[in-house]
Protein backbone atom coordinates (compact mmCIF):
# COMPACT_ATOMS: atom_id res chain seq x y z
CA UNK A 1 0.00 0.00 0.00
CA UNK A 2 1.07 3.28 -1.04
CA UNK A 3 2.77 5.65 1.92
CA UNK A 4 -0.02 9.08 2.30
CA UNK A 5 1.52 11.93 0.62
CA UNK A 6 1.75 14.78 3.31
CA UNK A 7 0.28 17.82 2.35
CA UNK A 8 2.83 20.68 0.82
CA UNK A 9 3.08 23.43 2.91
CA UNK A 10 3.80 26.70 2.12
CA UNK A 11 7.81 28.04 2.11
CA UNK A 12 8.38 30.82 5.21
CA UNK A 13 9.26 34.05 4.96
CA UNK A 14 11.16 33.62 7.93
CA UNK A 15 13.18 31.20 9.29
CA UNK A 16 11.56 29.06 12.45
CA UNK A 17 11.65 29.79 16.11
CA UNK A 18 14.34 27.95 17.76
CA UNK A 19 11.65 26.95 20.73
CA UNK A 20 8.14 27.19 21.22
CA UNK A 21 7.46 30.35 23.57
CA UNK A 22 4.54 29.45 25.62
CA UNK A 23 6.52 26.80 27.76
CA UNK A 24 8.85 27.26 30.32
CA UNK A 25 12.33 25.35 30.76
CA UNK A 26 10.47 22.91 33.19
CA UNK A 27 8.14 21.58 29.99
CA UNK A 28 4.46 23.51 31.90
CA UNK A 29 2.43 25.77 29.66
CA UNK A 30 2.80 29.40 30.59
CA UNK A 31 1.44 32.39 28.86
CA UNK A 32 4.15 34.85 27.70
CA UNK A 33 5.61 37.75 29.55
CA UNK A 34 5.15 40.70 26.86
CA UNK A 35 5.31 43.53 29.78
CA UNK A 36 9.00 45.05 28.76
CA UNK A 37 8.14 44.24 25.00
CA UNK A 38 7.78 47.99 23.56
CA UNK A 39 4.76 48.19 21.53
CA UNK A 40 4.97 48.46 17.82
CA UNK A 41 2.11 48.68 15.28
CA UNK A 42 1.27 45.01 14.54
CA UNK A 43 -1.66 43.36 11.99
CA UNK A 44 -2.69 40.05 10.83
CA UNK A 45 -4.86 39.06 8.05
CA UNK A 46 -6.24 35.03 8.06
CA UNK A 47 -8.44 33.41 5.41
CA UNK A 48 -10.94 30.65 5.63
CA UNK A 49 -12.59 28.35 3.10
CA UNK A 50 -16.56 27.13 2.96
CA UNK A 51 -17.17 24.74 0.42
CA UNK A 52 -20.95 24.81 -0.67
CA UNK A 53 -22.90 23.13 -3.42
CA UNK A 54 -24.65 25.56 -6.15
CA UNK A 55 -27.67 24.95 -4.83
CA UNK A 56 -26.67 25.82 -1.00
CA UNK A 57 -24.98 29.29 -2.49
CA UNK A 58 -27.91 29.71 -4.56
CA UNK A 59 -30.34 30.06 -1.51
CA UNK A 60 -28.10 32.17 0.66
CA UNK A 61 -29.94 35.65 -0.63
CA UNK A 62 -33.29 33.69 0.49
CA UNK A 63 -31.60 32.18 3.91
CA UNK A 64 -34.90 32.79 6.95
CA UNK A 65 -32.25 33.18 9.73
CA UNK A 66 -30.89 36.53 7.71
CA UNK A 67 -27.91 36.97 5.24
CA UNK A 68 -25.07 33.91 6.11
CA UNK A 69 -22.78 36.40 4.96
CA UNK A 70 -23.30 39.62 6.90
CA UNK A 71 -24.20 37.80 10.08
CA UNK A 72 -20.62 35.27 9.57
CA UNK A 73 -18.95 39.35 9.33
CA UNK A 74 -20.26 40.24 12.60
CA UNK A 75 -19.45 37.11 14.26
CA UNK A 76 -16.32 37.22 13.31
CA UNK A 77 -15.58 40.32 14.26
CA UNK A 78 -17.03 39.55 17.81
CA UNK A 79 -15.08 36.42 17.67
CA UNK A 80 -11.78 38.08 17.50
CA UNK A 81 -12.31 40.34 20.26
CA UNK A 82 -12.89 37.37 22.20
CA UNK A 83 -9.91 35.54 21.48
CA UNK A 84 -8.50 35.62 24.75
CA UNK A 85 -11.55 34.27 26.19
CA UNK A 86 -11.31 31.11 24.02
CA UNK A 87 -7.49 30.74 23.70
CA UNK A 88 -5.94 30.11 27.12
CA UNK A 89 -2.72 31.87 26.49
CA UNK A 90 -3.97 34.55 24.05
CA UNK A 91 -3.17 38.10 25.89
CA UNK A 92 -6.45 40.05 25.72
CA UNK A 93 -5.53 42.78 23.40
CA UNK A 94 -6.82 46.59 22.44
CA UNK A 95 -7.63 46.19 19.15
CA UNK A 96 -7.55 49.18 17.10
CA UNK A 97 -9.49 47.67 13.72
CA UNK A 98 -11.36 43.82 12.94
CA UNK A 99 -12.44 43.71 9.23
CA UNK A 100 -13.76 40.45 8.08
CA UNK A 101 -15.33 40.20 4.64
CA UNK A 102 -17.25 36.95 3.33
CA UNK A 103 -17.69 36.49 -0.40
CA UNK A 104 -19.35 34.42 -2.65
CA UNK A 105 -16.71 32.54 -4.96
CA UNK A 106 -16.37 29.54 -7.13
CA UNK A 107 -17.70 26.52 -4.55
CA UNK A 108 -18.38 28.45 -1.46
CA UNK A 109 -17.64 31.33 0.46
CA UNK A 110 -14.45 32.66 0.99
CA UNK A 111 -13.72 34.64 4.66
CA UNK A 112 -11.34 37.01 4.92
CA UNK A 113 -10.15 39.09 8.33
CA UNK A 114 -7.24 41.61 9.03
CA UNK A 115 -6.83 42.29 12.64
CA UNK A 116 -5.01 45.16 13.91
CA UNK A 117 -3.94 46.91 17.25
CA UNK A 118 -0.56 48.56 18.51
CA UNK A 119 0.43 47.00 21.72
CA UNK A 120 3.26 44.55 23.53
CA UNK A 121 1.91 40.97 20.98
CA UNK A 122 0.78 40.56 17.67
CA UNK A 123 -2.77 39.85 16.43
CA UNK A 124 -2.40 36.62 14.38
CA UNK A 125 -4.95 34.48 16.90
CA UNK A 126 -7.43 37.02 16.66
CA UNK A 127 -7.22 37.04 12.82
CA UNK A 128 -7.30 33.35 12.90
CA UNK A 129 -10.41 33.42 15.00
CA UNK A 130 -12.30 34.95 13.37
CA UNK A 131 -11.96 33.71 10.24
CA UNK A 132 -12.46 30.36 11.67
CA UNK A 133 -16.24 31.65 13.63
CA UNK A 134 -17.25 33.42 10.59
CA UNK A 135 -16.61 30.29 8.92
CA UNK A 136 -18.53 28.35 11.38
CA UNK A 137 -21.32 30.96 10.83
CA UNK A 138 -21.88 30.27 7.44
CA UNK A 139 -22.04 26.34 8.34
CA UNK A 140 -24.52 27.21 11.17
CA UNK A 141 -26.36 29.32 8.85
CA UNK A 142 -26.60 26.67 5.68
CA UNK A 143 -26.60 23.25 7.68
CA UNK A 144 -30.45 23.08 7.37
CA UNK A 145 -29.74 22.57 3.35
CA UNK A 146 -26.93 20.47 3.61
CA UNK A 147 -24.91 18.84 6.01
CA UNK A 148 -22.09 17.55 3.74
CA UNK A 149 -20.53 20.94 4.10
CA UNK A 150 -16.55 21.49 4.25
CA UNK A 151 -14.40 24.29 6.15
CA UNK A 152 -11.22 24.10 5.21
CA UNK A 153 -7.69 26.34 4.80
CA UNK A 154 -7.94 27.99 7.72
CA UNK A 155 -4.73 30.17 7.55
CA UNK A 156 -2.72 32.68 8.07
CA UNK A 157 -2.31 34.79 5.07
CA UNK A 158 -0.11 37.59 6.41
CA UNK A 159 1.48 39.29 9.36
CA UNK A 160 3.17 42.51 10.19
CA UNK A 161 5.12 44.52 13.16
CA UNK A 162 6.62 42.81 15.83
CA UNK A 163 10.08 41.27 16.48
CA UNK A 164 9.51 38.19 14.16
CA UNK A 165 9.01 40.38 11.32
CA UNK A 166 6.83 40.38 8.55
CA UNK A 167 5.31 37.17 6.82
CA UNK A 168 3.58 36.52 3.62
CA UNK A 169 2.01 33.57 2.57
CA UNK A 170 3.06 32.58 -1.05
CA UNK A 171 0.56 32.92 -3.37
CA UNK A 172 1.32 31.15 -6.36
Amino acid sequence: MPKPSRPKRSRLSHPKPARLSHFAASGQATMVDVGSKRPTRRTATASAFVELFPAVLAALPSNPKGNPLEVARFAGIQAAKRTADLIPMCHPLALTHVDVQAAIVRGGVRITSTVSTTGPTGVEMEALTAAAIAALTVYDMTKALDKAIVIRDIRLESKSGGKSGDFSRDKK
